[in-house]
C-alpha cells in the first residue's frame, strides 16, 4: 500500500496504457487500478503476416458444379 502511495501516478499512467494493476496490504490484494477508458487500437504493422498466408494456384478458378450445388443446393442451376 506504501508503494501504491509513493508511486501512485506512474501506476495511473501504466493503467491508462491498459496494464492491471493490482494494490495489496500486507501482501493481500485489496484494490485494481483500472483505466477509465480502453486503449486505442494498436498501430498495423504491414507486412506482418508476409510468408504465413499462402492461396492455392486454382483460387480464382471458377467453382465446378458439385462445389456451387454444396454451397447453395438446387438454387446454383
Amino acid at each position: 500500500m506504501h508503494e501504491a502511495k509513493t508511486h501512485l501516478s506512474s501506476l495511473v499512467a501504466r493503467s491508462a496504457r491498459g496494464e492491471k494493476i493490482v494494490i495489496a496490504r500486507d501482501g493481500v490484494p485489496v484494490a485494481r487500478l483500472v483505466s477509465i477508458k480502453k486503449p486505442g487500437p494498436r498501430r498495423r504493422s504491414f507486412g506482418r503476416l508476409k510468408g504465413k498466408i499462402t492461396m492455392r494456384d486454382d483460387f480464382c478458378d471458377p467453382l465446378s458444379e458439385a462445389e456451387l450445388e454444396s454451397m447453395f443446393g438446387d438454387a446454383a442451376s
